[in-house]
C-alpha cells in the first residue's frame, strides 16, 4: 500500500510517499480501506516537532525523531477485513475514527473499540472532517466547559475546524453563541448558527461589556487575563489551542492560564482530546447530532491523496475556514 511516512522532523517535504506492506488485522482489530482523511494542527506539530518544549515532555513528540511514523488522526473508510474476535463490524461496513496515527495511508488497522459507524448522511470526505475537530469541540463544551441551556458562550476562533463545530454544538445544546473570526468569515460563522459575530480585525472582544458563562478559546492570541475579563465571576475558561511557535507556544499560553487559575474565581481547564478515553462514544454522540441536522461539517478545500504535502502546507498557514480534507 501507499503511505506518507514521517522519518524526521521538518517541513511538509519530509512526508515521503512510500510503498509499504499492508497491515494485517490482529486479534480485536479491523483493517480499514481509507477513503478520506483530514489535516489538523496535531499533524503539523508532530511533523515539525514544535514547539520544541513538547519534545521534552512525558508522552511528547519524541526528542530526536518523531514517535509517529504515519500521521493522520482523522479517518473515514470501509472495512476491508476483520481480525479474530471482532463482532461489531464486517467487510463493507462504512466507518470513521479518531486515531493516534495512520490516516495518511491507503489502509490502517484500528482496534474494534476505536471505530464507529459513519454517519449515514455524510460522504466519506465530510465524515473524515469530523473526528478530531468535532470531538475537541464536544469535549471542550460539554465535559470541560459544562455547558448548560441558556448560557452565553463565546468561541474565539469560530471559523476554524474546531470553531465551526463548536458554534453548532453549542447551539444544539441550547446556548446563545458569539463567534470571533476575521472579516472574510463573518458571514459563514453567522450562517452556521452564531447569534452574534465579532470581527477581530475591527473589535477586541476582550474589551466588550458583555459577559459570558463559557469562553472556548481555540485561537488563543489574547492574554489570559484579558479573556477572563469577559467571563462571569463563575464562568469557565476552556483552552483548546493558541498561536503556534518554535519553542513554547501554544504550550506557554496554556501553562500561563493554568498556573494562575487558583488565583481567580473562574474555572480554567485545558481540553486534551488526544488523551481522552471516550472518543468513540463521543463520535456516536456527534453522529446523533449530524444525522439530526444539528451539525454539518464545513470543508474549505479537498486535495487528492498524492497532494498531502500541499494540503498540510495550506493548513499550516492558518486562518483556514473549516477543514482541509484529503480524498483517496
Amino acid at each position: 500500500m501507499k503511505a506518507f511516512v514521517l522519518r524526521s522532523y521538518g517541513s511538509p517535504d519530509v512526508l515521503d510517499l512510500t510503498e509499504i506492506d499492508t497491515p494485517v488485522p490482529g486479534d480485536g482489530e479491523v483493517l480499514v480501506r481509507v477513503r478520506a482523511t483530514s489535516v489538523n494542527p496535531y499533524d503539523w506539530h508532530n511533523m515539525r516537532g514544535e514547539p520544541y518544549i513538547a519534545r521534552l515532555m512525558p508522552g511528547g513528540l519524541g526528542f530526536r525523531a518523531p514517535k509517529l511514523g504515519i500521521l493522520g488522526a482523522d479517518m473515514a473508510g470501509q472495512v476491508e477485513a476483520v481480525g479474530a474476535n471482532v463482532t461489531a463490524f464486517r467487510p463493507g461496513d462504512e466507518v470513521f475514527a479518531l486515531l493516534k496515527e495512520g490516516g495518511f495511508a491507503e489502509y490502517v488497522c484500528v482496534r474494534e473499540d476505536r471505530l464507529a459507524p459513519k454517519p449515514k448522511n455524510l460522504s466519506y470526505e465530510q465524515a473524515a472532517s469530523v473526528p478530531m475537530a468535532a470531538c475537541t469541540a464536544l469535549l471542550g463544551l460539554r465535559d470541560d466547559g459544562r455547558i448548560q441551556p441558556g448560557q452565553r458562550v463565546l468561541v474565539n476562533g469560530a471559523s476554524g475546524g474546531v470553531g465551526t463545530f463548536a458554534v453548532q454544538i453549542a447551539r444544539a445544546f441550547g446556548a446563545e453563541v458569539t463567534g470571533v473570526c476575521g472579516t472574510r468569515n463573518v458571514g459563514m460563522v453567522r450562517s452556521i448558527g452564531a447569534d452574534e459575530v465579532v470581527d477581530y480585525t475591527k473589535e477586541d472582544f476582550t474589551r466588550s461589556e458583555r459577559r459570558y458563562d463559557l469562553l472556548l478559546d481555540v485561537a488563543g492570541g489574547r492574554p489570559v487575563s484579558a479573556c477572563r475579563r469577559v467571563l462571569t465571576p463563575k464562568g469557565a475558561y476552556v483552552i483548546v489551542g493558541g498561536p503556534g511557535g518554535r519553542w513554547l507556544r501554544p504550550v506557554g499560553h496554556m501553562i500561563s492560564a493554568l498556573a494562575t487559575a487558583p488565583l481567580v474565581s473562574q474555572r480554567t481547564v485545558r481540553t486534551d482530546v488526544v488523551q481522552c478515553t471516550e472518543n468513540t462514544r463521543n463520535l456516536m454522540t456527534l453522529t446523533e447530532l449530524v444525522e439530526a441536522g444539528k451539525v454539518t461539517p464545513i470543508i474549505d478545500r479537498l486535495y487528492p491523496f498524492e497532494e498531502i504535502q500541499a494540503a498540510v502546507r495550506y493548513q499550516e498557514e492558518g486562518h483556514v475556514p473549516g477543514k482541509v480534507v484529503i480524498t483517496l
